[in-house]
């Protein structure tokens, strides 16, 4: 399969020669965004709001944690930082493992080309998850905000694996955003890390999952297993995320540990592929109710 690696950093460069807040908007939403343009319409993000200050790709990409566009001291050291890791030979072998994996398994993305951009985050805004995150919801697209730090640059080849599940799996599933539940969400996100855990092992996952403790888990079990047929973004999310983001992003607390969600998803699916003897690449095409019901977590009456 095709793929590109947008030179994002040679993107940076460019953007720290703009001297105003404009001109720098202007390159970022018309070439640094460009070649995401297809991305960003399929989940209704202008690059440019028709009205100013409205909801386009310069508050999307806000909100995602991605860095300030006019905070040059940060974007100059993370470009130094992402070069002397060789992020894009990272993140190079790291696709290409993925593409592998993958049609050994007779499993495809269904799309022509895969577009990868890694993109500076503002560590402040993800403080919770160490400094990064990503986006593989559209097949044929990944982006990673990263503000490169010892925790997290050893993680990039996971996260790209992640991502890139994300898309095999909506190859496969469709993904109905508003209607989206509970049950669902934490079974995209459980095999997404299941992929990543069997590609590069236990150790490269990320806060989302390793950040809660045996106890809490066991209780986080029990709350989302009243939950799984909630649906919406907002609801579902306060679930997958935990009250902490929940306050942060106006969603209702409902009473969980940071990214609770997501470490329950990773123990359903793990338990799925082990009581029903499947591999990461069988259990991606095992629709998320079959998971739920067959995991052995939760009671089949509330499933």
């Amino acid at each position: 399969m095709k793929y590109e690696i947008i030179n994002s950093l040679d993107q940076y460069r460019n953007i720290l020669t703009f001297a105003t807040h404009e001109e720098r908007k202007k390159y970022f939403r018309y070439t640094m965004m460009s070649p995401l343009k297809e991305m960003w319409n399929l989940i209704n993000v202008p690059i440019k709001a028709k009205q100013d200050n409205g909801y386009d790709v310069l508050m999307a990409t806000g909100m995602l944690g991605y860095i300030d566009i006019m905070d040059d001291s940060h974007i100059r050291e993370g470009i130094s930082l992402l070069e002397a890791n060789s992020i894009f030979d990272t993140a190079e072998s790291s696709l290409k493992t993925c593409i592998e994996k993958a049609n050994k398994a007779n499993l495809k993305v269904n799309a022509n080309e895969i577009m990868l951009g890694i993109y500076l985050a503002d560590s402040n805004k993800l403080k919770l998850q160490k400094g990064y995150t990503g986006f593989g919801g559209i097949p044929g697209y990944i982006t990673i905000n990263i503000y490169p730090n010892e925790y997290n640059i050893p993680k990039v080849p996971a996260v790209i694996a992640h991502e890139f599940h994300h898309n095999l799996r909506f190859s496969y599933f469709s993904w109905d955003h508003g209607n989206v539940t509970v049950g669902e969400y934490l079974v995209i996100e459980g095999l997404a890390d299941s992929f990543a855990t069997e590609l590069y092992g236990i150790d490269s996952l990320g806060p989302w999952v390793t950040n809660i403790d045996s106890e809490d888990l066991e209780y986080s079990i029990k709350v989302i297993e009243d939950a799984l047929n909630v649906k919406g973004f907002a609801e579902v999310s306060s679930y997958m995320f935990g009250d902490e983001i929940a306050k942060q992003e106006g969603y209702a607390p409902v009473g969980l540990s940071f990214c609770a969600g997501y470490a329950v998803g990773y123990e359903v699916v793990q338990s799925y592929m082990k009581k029903n003897n499947k591999t990461i690449y069988e259990a991606t095409l095992v629709s998320s109710d079959e998971i739920i019901r067959d995991c052995g977590l939760f009671s089949l009456k509330r499933c």
